[in-house]
């Protein structure tokens, strides 16, 4: 989680100073977190890399093509000094790089050289509230991988205890 900040304002707590543990005050403060997470507008950040791809002009296309069918955004082409090379550098998902050499040299004939580094993390458009949209999927199908009950919980489930 990022750029959260929670400000306590009040807290009222037993008087008996051995109810006043972190039994009373941990599930109490938990449940009100995750009310306040679903209040605010929850977003997903994706990991995103620096894609740096080496290629002749000819197989240029099949970069191109290839970046297209994975969320690839080109950022700089430039042709490397002296060679007949050229050197692209894109953004490209971490989520759509399993598989992505070998489809890169699929559709370049084997001639394009890609080398990935971790760049950036990146917000994923998108409201993980909304049924039906592509990052709902994506919360979902983590919840299920974790062994969470399906879908995102109701508000109710936080607040009647309080």
């Amino acid at each position: 989680m990022r750029g959260v900040r929670i400000n306590l304002l009040d807290c009222v707590l037993h008087t008996d100073a051995i109810h006043r543990g972190g039994g009373q005050i941990i599930p109490t403060a938990r449940r009100l977190y995750y009310a306040c997470e679903l209040t605010a507008e929850p977003r997903l950040q994706e990991p995103i890399f620096l894609a740096e791809i080496t290629a002749p002009m000819d197989a240029m296309g099949g970069v191109y093509n290839c970046l297209n069918t994975r969320r690839g955004i080109v950022n700089e082409e430039e042709q490397v000094q002296g060679t007949p090379l050229n050197l692209v550098k894109c953004f490209l998902p971490v989520a759509e790089s399993f598989g992505f050499t070998a489809h890169l040299r699929g559709q370049t004939q084997g001639q394009a050289f890609p080398q990935c580094v971790f760049d950036h993390w990146a917000v994923v458009s998108g409201d993980p509230k909304e049924e039906g949209s592509k990052v709902r999927t994506i919360v979902d199908a983590i919840r299920k991988r974790k062994g969470l009950k399906e879908g995102i919980p109701p508000l109710d489930n936080y607040l009647d205890k309080l």
